[in-house]
């Protein structure tokens, strides 16, 4: 069974990078009306939330840069940054080594118990290191139609 979900995981964020890399990151800055962030805002809070819901609840070592957290953070948007924002490639890298160290990370702890159960924005509570990784899908699923629906606004 963990075969077949990192192969979904695999799928996901194999979409994401697509994305990224289709878009044009001149464009990754607008914010349309009726929207709080942008499409670079979006990728980053992937890879941000990612790293949270995995390797921060799990007690591991994070392997993303510590501004990350300034500018992706649930909460945060960019009229407040300062700074300038990572790149598109900065982004881009972070994902895929994320995607490679989920590879090693997940099989030994799927299954590995939370210190202290996660309850998210939406009143969820998650008590296993699977769990999170399994929410972090829906997670990069959502954000990846609100970058699609940017995008078609800014076109």
């Amino acid at each position: 069974m963990e075969q077949t979900i990192m192969k979904h995981m695999e799928i996901v964020r194999g979409i994401t990078e697509s994305s990224l890399n289709r878009i044009p990151e001149e464009k990754s800055d607008l914010i349309p009306q009726g929207y709080n962030n942008n499409i670079r805002w979006n990728f980053g809070h992937i890879a941000y939330i990612q790293e949270k819901l995995v390797f921060e609840l799990a007690g591991a070592k994070t392997g993303i840069p510590g501004y990350f957290k300034d500018f992706f953070s649930a909460g945060t948007k960019p009229a407040e940054w300062e700074g300038t924002p990572p790149s598109f490639t900065e982004i881009s890298e972070v994902l895929i080594d994320q995607k490679n160290r989920l590879h090693t990370f997940i099989p030994d702890h799927f299954h590995k118990e939370l210190a202290t159960p996660f309850i998210n924005r939406a009143g969820i509570t998650f008590y296993t290191v699977g769990e999170t990784f399994l929410f972090s899908f829906y997670h990069e699923g959502m954000h990846m139609e609100t970058i699609k629906r940017i995008y078609r606004a800014i076109k």
